[in-house]
C-alpha cells in the first residue's frame, strides 16, 4: 500500500512537471504584459499604444518638454531671471517665457545657439536611428504649408 501511495505522488508530480514544461514551451506572438498598477502605464496601454498618430504626438511632446526644461534649468541654475537672459541674448523677455513653455513649437536654431552661448555652451544636434517601435509607429511626414 505504501508503494501505491508513493507511485501516486510520483505520478502527480510528474504530471505537474509535464504541465509546467508544456507552459514553458508555448510560444507567443506578442510579449506577455506584466500586470501593473502604474496609472501612466495603464493610460498609455489603453489610449496611446498601437495608435501611430498618438504615439508620434507623444514623442513630439516629450521632445518639447525636454527642450523647455533644459532652457529653464540652465537659466535657474545660473540664477538668471527671464529679463536677464533675454537682455543677454538680445530678445524680448516674452521670447524666453515662450521658449520655456512646453507648448511652444517655433524654436529656431540661431536662437537656441544664442541661449547655449549665454551659458558658455554650444548647441549640439544629433540625428540617430529610430528604434524598431518608432519606425513602426511613425506616421509619414506631412509637407510643410
Amino acid at each position: 500500500m505504501a508503494s501505491t501511495v508513493l507511485k501516486q505522488k510520483t505520478s502527480r508530480s510528474s504530471k505537474r512537471q509535464a504541465a509546467t514544461k508544456r507552459q514553458v514551451e508555448v510560444k507567443r506572438d506578442e510579449p506577455q504584459r506584466v500586470p501593473t498598477d502604474d496609472a501612466v502605464t495603464i493610460i498609455h496601454r489603453r489610449y496611446i499604444e498601437g495608435n501611430p498618430e498618438l504615439e508620434a504626438y507623444l514623442i513630439e511632446e516629450r521632445e518639447r518638454l525636454l527642450l523647455a526644461g533644459r532652457i529653464y534649468d540652465l537659466r535657474v541654475n545660473a540664477g538668471m531671471s527671464y529679463a536677464e537672459l533675454a537682455k543677454k541674448i538680445g530678445v524680448p523677455t516674452s521670447t524666453i517665457v515662450r521658449l520655456e513653455d512646453t507648448d511652444y513649437e517655433r524654436h529656431s536654431l540661431p536662437l537656441l545657439r544664442k541661449i547655449a552661448a549665454a551659458f558658455g555652451m554650444r548647441l549640439e544636434l544629433n540625428i540617430v536611428p529610430m528604434t524598431k517601435k518608432e519606425v513602426r509607429t511613425t506616421p509619414p511626414l506631412k509637407p510643410h504649408d
